[in-house]
């Protein structure tokens, strides 16, 4: 009898300790500093109408997929009017595109996203209209007209002036910057390409308009927050002082409307020119994570990735704690993340735990977490998701036809959730893992100090009370390191990774977590 109450005693506590154990480790949200954003090009994601075309309809009935995955967040490649299929040259900054829907759908869209506690930010063209903006047609009728200084205009007799003004040459490459609307007199500055005329933000009267289109979309759509392209092109490069100035009063603008508005800016270039930018635009893309954590795989250099992460967060924590890091292991300009990891699948699942596991608020491009392939030309990395075999997936696009995400190279997602060793279920897995750890979303990053094989990333993530070791062997070849003896808690392992004694044995790829 007393053997028996000694029993019934230790499997309370033990069910005890469970309960307390999945409370502490529940999945909580930690957007925007360290939450998970999916990155969604509509155009090819889910059709709803069988027009061919990805819509808002079809990313509504997709909800439930971002919530799945465990992604905070959505971006939304561009999603107003536009000549072009990527949408990047805008005609009319207060509508959606028809192929996509209408403005009410998208209203739908967010209302659904936020009951599912998603958010929703918009990509915000700013830096130049299309060439078809009303703006530009009318810019272009003549030097009197109210929308010529909208734009940047030289005229033919004064356009070495302003050529040298802007410290290029008319022998250099950057000539081409300056385009011939064909009227043989004057020309107008686009720094992407012709069809792309940059803004003159010199003039009160455009930054009016341009505060007034981010009232239009905070406020009377209801979006959470804007990624902001070319944020370091609105003047040019000679100009850095009035671009640092511009995104801290764009940001004071947009509080005054939304408090919590969410800005994201694309600024890439080395931390020292990146730096001043965070007074307006507190998140910021991480570049050198991208790049770094494909050169690390190239070179079997476990340490570089974490020792320049360590670098780049110091140096902006440094100049303000608000720092929000976007990092990513690929996005919509970008080679897909299993190409630029040789097709190797073991490599592109520890990717993510690599991304997963470090510092920041991780954005995660459409179409990963299946495994979808894509190499330049840029259409390509934006190839239609497959969502079940072709003769199933009544959803799939067809605006083009895919060269490399097909089902003959792509397991469609229907499949790959029957699938335990799937590319989705291990997303999912370490997604929950990060969304369950406070010391692997908010920590701090530490790195390890001792000998380490070249291959070998380690390092710790301290938050409060609470500290991980993380180790990832980024080789073919098995490795062995000596294990802090504290860290007992085997919370993830991957490709038959172990702590044996005071050793941790890390396979081809592998990867562990362990907790003090």
């Amino acid at each position: 009898m007393k053997q028996y109450s000694i029993h019934i005693i230790l499997l309370m506590l033990i069910l005890t300790a469970s309960c307390t154990d999945n409370k502490n480790k529940k999945v909580e949200n930690h957007w925007p500093h360290a939450g998970i954003t999916y990155e969604i090009f509509i155009q090819s994601f889910f059709d709803s109408d069988g027009d061919g075309i990805g819509d808002i309809g079809g990313v509504t009935k997709k909800l439930e997929h971002v919530k799945e995955l465990g992604a905070n967040a959505i971006w939304f490649m561009p999603i107003m009017a536009s000549p072009s299929y990527h949408k990047y040259d805008v005609t009319d900054y207060k509508t959606v595109h028809p192929d996509y829907g209408t403005l009410e759908d998208f209203k739908t869209l967010i209302d659904e996203a936020h009951q599912k506690d998603i958010k929703i930010v918009i990509d915000m063209i700013i830096n130049h209209t299309s060439n078809q903006h009303p703006w530009f047609l009318e810019s272009q009728k003549s030097r009197d007209n109210p929308y010529r200084d909208y734009y940047v205009w030289a005229q033919k007799d004064t356009i070495a002036d302003f050529i040298n003004k802007k410290t290029i040459t008319l022998d250099s490459d950057n000539i081409r910057q300056w385009h011939d609307p064909g009227f043989g007199e004057d020309y107008y500055y686009g720094f992407f390409y012709g069809g792309m005329p940059d803004l003159n933000f010199d003039n009160p009267k455009v930054r009016e308009e341009i505060y007034e289109i981010g009232r239009f979309w905070l406020e009377e759509v209801g979006v959470d927050g804007f990624r902001l392209d070319a944020a370091k092109h609105i003047f040019p490069d000679d100009r850095p002082l009035d671009n640092h100035a511009f995104w801290k009063e764009y940001r004071d603008k947009m509080q005054e409307i939304k408090p919590d508005v969410y800005l994201v800016g694309e600024v890439y270039d080395k931390k020292e020119i990146v730096a001043p930018y965070l007074p307006g635009l507190p998140a910021l893309f991480n570049f050198d994570f991208h790049y770094t954590l494909i050169e690390s795989y190239q070179k079997e250099d476990g340490m570089l990735l974490a020792k320049k992460q360590k670098e780049v967060l110091d140096f902006y924590f440094d100049i303000t704690k608000d720092f929000i890091d976007a990092t990513f292991s690929s996005n919509h300009d970008q080679p897909r993340l299993l190409n630029s990891l040789d097709e190797n699948p073991k490599k592109f699942k520890q990717a993510i735990n690599i991304l997963m596991t470090m510092p920041g608020a991780p954005y995660l491009y459409y179409g990963e977490e299946i495994g979808m392939l894509g190499k330049k030309p840029d259409e390509n990395i934006r190839e239609p998701f497959l969502w079940d075999i072709k003769n199933n997936d009544k959803g799939r696009t067809s605006w083009i036809e895919p060269v490399y995400s097909i089902d003959e190279k792509v397991t469609p997602l229907a499949i790959q959730k029957s699938m335990s060793t799937s590319y989705f279920n291990h997303y999912k897995d370490i997604i929950k893992l990060r969304n369950s750890n406070r010391a692997l979303a908010l920590g701090k990053l530490e790195l390890y100090q001792g000998e380490l094989p070249k291959p070998i990333m380690a390092f710790f993530r301290i938050h409060e009370n609470q500290e991980v070791f993380v180790v990832h062997n980024l080789s073919e070849e098995t490795q062995t390191i000596d294990a802090p003896e504290e860290f007992t808690v085997e919370l993830f392992s991957y490709g038959n990774a172990k702590k044996e004694g005071n050793k941790i044995n890390l396979p081809a790829y592998g990867s562990i977590v362990l907790e003090y």
